[in-house]
Parts: C-alpha cells; sequence; structure tokens
C-alpha cells in the first residue's frame, strides 16, 4: 500500500535529523539586514528596529530557546553604483549580500537557527546563499505576492527585490547576465527544491519562467480553492517526500492582505488572512525541520500613522513566532509575561 504523504513525513521525522539541524532545535540566532537598495522606496532599512521595538526577542525569550541577536549588519553603499541593464544599484546590492551570505553562514555553523530581519527581499540572495553554504541540500519556502524571479531582461522596474530567485536557481544560470557586485554568486538551487505560496502579482515573464521550470506555486485562488491545509499538505510532500532536508522560510509580509499588513512597499489587495499566514508557520514549525528564515518588507515610512506601522511590525513578531514554534493558544500567554515582567520592572525603577 501506498504511504500518504502525511505519513511519509511522520516517518522522516522518526529518523536522525540531518546534520544541519542537530544541534539547532535549542538555539536561536537573529540578524537584522536595515537595507534598501534592492527597491526604490526608502525606510525599509528600518523594519529590523520596528520589528525589535515590537517585542521579538522578549516574545522569543518566552519560547525553550536560547536567543541571541547579534544586532545589525553595517553595510556600505557605494557613491557611484551606475545601472547595468537597468538594474539598479547592482554593486550594492551585491556586496550586502554577500556580506549577509558570510554572516549566514557563520550563524548556522554555529548551530543556531536562524532569524534574518529585513531589508528588501533582494536580501534573500545573501540569507538563502548562506544558509545553503552550510547546509546544501536545503529547500525554500517562499511566502509572498510576488515571485520575484525577474531577470534582468524581464524585469519591469529593474530593481533587484523583484530578482532574487533567479540568482539562485541553476536553471537560470544561462538566463542571466554577469552583473557587477555577483561574481561571488552562483546559482545552488534547483527548480524541483522551492515552493511559492500566495502569489498574486506575477509579472508576464515571470509567469513564463514558473511554468517552463515546472515550478510548484499556489496564488490566492489555488488557497480560495484548496484550503489552506491542503496547500500545506501538497507544499510539504513536493518538498520533503524525498528525504529529510532542512528549509528556509522566505516570509515577504506583504504576502498578508494590506488591510493586516499597510506598511510595505509594494501592498497586493486579496492577500493572505492572519489565520493562514499563522497556519502556514505552524505547520513549518511541526515539521522539525526549518533551519533559517527571512522576515522582510516592513517599512514604517510607509505606513500611514504609527498605528499601521504597530499593526505591521507586530504582525512580523507573531509570523517569527509562530515559525519557533508560539502555538495560538499561547501567545496571549506570552505576551501577558512580557507586560508583566515590563510592568514588574518598572515598579522597581519607582
Amino acid at each position: 500500500m501506498a504511504l500518504r504523504g502525511p505519513v511519509i513525513r511522520a516517518l522522516l521525522r522518526t529518523q536522525l535529523g540531518h546534520t544541519c539541524q542537530q544541534s539547532r532545535a535549542q538555539s536561536v540566532a537573529v540578524l537584522g539586514a536595515p537595507f534598501s537598495r534592492g527597491q526604490k522606496r526608502r525606510g525599509v532599512e528600518h523594519g529590523p528596529k520596528v520589528i525589535r521595538d515590537a517585542g521579538l526577542i522578549e516574545r522569543l525569550s518566552t519560547l525553550d530557546y536560547s536567543v541571541h541577536d547579534f544586532g545589525d549588519l553595517n553595510f556600505h553603499h557605494l557613491e557611484k553604483d551606475e545601472p547595468y541593464m537597468d538594474v539598479k544599484f547592482p554593486r550594492s546590492v551585491g556586496g550586502a549580500n554577500k556580506m549577509l551570505s558570510g554572516a549566514v553562514s557563520r550563524a548556522i555553523g554555529a548551530g543556531h537557527t536562524l532569524v534574518m530581519l529585513g531589508g528588501d527581499h533582494s536580501l534573500a540572495i545573501g540569507s538563502v546563499g548562506g544558509h545553503a553554504q552550510q547546509c546544501p541540500d536545503l529547500c525554500v519556502i517562499w511566502v509572498d505576492a510576488h515571485a520575484d524571479i525577474n531577470t534582468p531582461m524581464t524585469s519591469p522596474s529593474g530593481n533587484l527585490h523583484g530578482q532574487p530567485v533567479a540568482f539562485m536557481l541553476k536553471e537560470m544560470q544561462d538566463k542571466m547576465p554577469d552583473i557587477p557586485g555577483f561574481t561571488w554568486m552562483k546559482p545552488f538551487l534547483s527548480s524541483r527544491d522551492l515552493v511559492y505560496i500566495g502569489l498574486r502579482d506575477v509579472d508576464p515573464g515571470e509567469y513564463h519562467i514558473l511554468k517552463d521550470l515546472g515550478i510548484q506555486y499556489f496564488t490566492m485562488r489555488d488557497i480560495d480553492r484548496l484550503g489552506i491545509q491542503r496547500v500545506m499538505e501538497v507544499t510539504l510532500d513536493n518538498l520533503l517526500a524525498r528525504k529529510q532536508r532542512p528549509i528556509h522560510l522566505s516570509f515577504d509580509i506583504d504576502a498578508f492582505d494590506p488591510s493586516l499588513a499597510p506598511a510595505t512597499g509594494t501592498p497586493v489587495n486579496g492577500g493572505l488572512t492572519y489565520r493562514e499566514g499563522i497556519y502556514i508557520t505552524e505547520e513549518i514549525h511541526n515539521t522539525g525541520l526549518l533551519s533559517a528564515m527571512d522576515l522582510v518588507e516592513v517599512n514604517p515610512v510607509l505606513g500611514a500613522n504609527p498605528e499601521a506601522v504597530e499593526a505591521t511590525a507586530s504582525l512580523a513578531v507573531d509570523v517569527i513566532a509562530s515559525s519557533l514554534g508560539q502555538t495560538r493558544e499561547g501567545a496571549h500567554a506570552s505576551i501577558d509575561a512580557i507586560n508583566s515582567a515590563k510592568n514588574d520592572t518598572e515598579q522597581l525603577c519607582l
């Protein structure tokens, strides 16, 4: 009798953990990447600060982890960084990702589960690339309104936050020109090792690439039609049925509907509900295979008011905490515990 997906995953979890996973269960590294040159809207470089200010470290500290906040990387912006084939700031983006790649590789090599706070989504080139240096058999779940798989030839804007996946894929190597700033970068991911969730704003060139390479993706229509439970079953079966391996979750906050995450650069109506987004992260956590994650594109400058910024940043904290095992039942208790600790500290100060 053929084994169905959930049975396969249960059997896989009983096997010995991957070497990338064995020492990481109880240790989380948080790394900020305050970078905005992958797109044109300034402000997203403040994303790491507002996510921390929304209580990220305190929330993670209520879970069963040793939490290490390694602060923010200090990126060097070049004064002269001319476009190349309409690609904006190629040397700045390439240099930032090279630095990030090294930092991510070191953190994962030291045995941490990594949380990278963006910054724009061009940073995934370095984040996933650094992860792959330590865990070459990783797989990627890309939660986003956008496919981010344009090439310099297909991109309508030239913004590199819409092109990171094209840099990663081995099958795209002959379609990518030699872009200044990226000589260090070699593709490392196969198209079968990637699944998209939440797509609803895909450029014509990207759609052709997705179909041509046979990449598994779920649009918001697919989520409406199948339900998020079935989407996650197919996603995890697609990535894990052959073997147990580390997961890299790359989560763009604009995957959510703009009513939930208004402070972001490229919002698209009709996105994930809170319940759908958190279900995705809960299911990824339940595999026991999450090795690294990105949370990107929180832009406080674009919030219409402080409440909009706070809502977006708090949602980012919920996504990260859920990915690392915080249950919905325990979320309010965690928040209450944090607030109680703050109140106790304030009383002592008085």
